[in-house]
């Protein structure tokens, strides 16, 4: 097993502080429910004595949960989304019984105002299970679960997260009977997944573009000049007629892609470009050659 990086584990105290604020702060109070184990947790709390909290339950649901997950996800993740997990509890913990925060009627921050707490608890959650997922960790067991039988049920990790959800606020709908809370909380799932997706892959990805011509050594050159970015040539073969060609691999940003196309195009007006995202660019300590 590789070691735990100090850098990681820093991190994911933070996220596991957040993500308890979010929770404790926003949602707790006005009995709105996160998603996953987070919000399971939240609704046995609710119905079981007082003795057993919402701390207790996260760890009584998840701790087992990446342990069974142990062979597939790794020592090194198990590990991390357990400290994670625990930081997560022990945080909620000092919310809600230690720190001098009234927490049992309302939001100390948003009121009763269902709206601001489903947002703000979905957005500040997001970012504390966001930095656990890009630090190595992860702070709801499902995930695990979907990865493990996903496959075997022949569906995606995104489906079957969102199936149990969706289980979840019926049971929560029925259990409480209403139905205003787990439609606030399906806000608050929207809030934190797109969330989620701008801590892990980025608030502006990268563009990666790949550019198919019979001109390379002109188009690279220009290129070079214009962004001062270094490129990539790969000699390819054209599938229907069999001709040499080069495809340039290059990375940049979208405000860049317009003038890029003008430039290729200007020089090689048959060059075939395709732009696609990327999530995330490790650049090379080595000059580029």
């Amino acid at each position: 097993m590789r070691k735990p990086r100090i850098k990681n584990l820093l991190m994911l105290t933070l996220a596991g502080i957040i993500n308890a604020f979010g929770i404790t702060v926003f949602l707790a109070p006005v009995k709105l429910y996160d998603s996953g184990i987070s919000g399971t947790s939240m609704l046995l709390s609710q119905i079981t004595p007082e003795y057993l909290s919402l701390s207790v339950f996260l760890l009584i649901l998840n701790v087992p949960l990446f342990l069974y997950g142990l062979r597939k996800q790794g020592k090194l993740f198990t590990l991390y989304a357990i400290y994670t997990v625990a930081v997560y509890s022990v945080s909620a913990w000092l919310i809600t019984d230690v720190l001098p925060i009234d927490v049992s009627l309302a939001s100390p921050l948003a009121g009763t105002d269902l709206l601001l707490c489903s947002l703000f608890g979905g957005v500040i959650s997001g970012v504390g299970s966001g930095l656990a997922i890009r630090f190595g960790g992860a702070m709801d067991g499902i995930e695990v679960m979907a990865v493990i039988f996903s496959k075997r049920l022949g569906i995606s990790v995104g489906t079957f997260v969102m199936i149990y959800n969706v289980l979840l606020y019926i049971t929560c709908g029925i259990i409480m009977k209403s139905w205003i809370l787990p439609l606030y909380s399906i806000v608050t799932y929207a809030a934190g997944l797109k969330t989620i997706d701008f801590i892990v892959d980025g608030f502006d990805r990268a563009k990666c573009a790949m550019i198919i011509t019979t001109k390379p050594d002109e188009i690279c050159q220009i290129l070079t000049e214009t962004f001062e970015s270094g490129m990539t040539k790969i000699e390819v073969h054209g599938g229907y007629s069999g001709k040499s060609k080069t495809m340039i691999y290059f990375i940049l940003n979208r405000f860049q892609v317009p003038k890029m196309k003008d430039i290729v195009h200007e020089i090689d007006p048959a060059a075939y470009i395709t732009i696609s995202e990327v999530a995330d660019v490790f650049p090379s300590n080595a000059s580029n050659e």
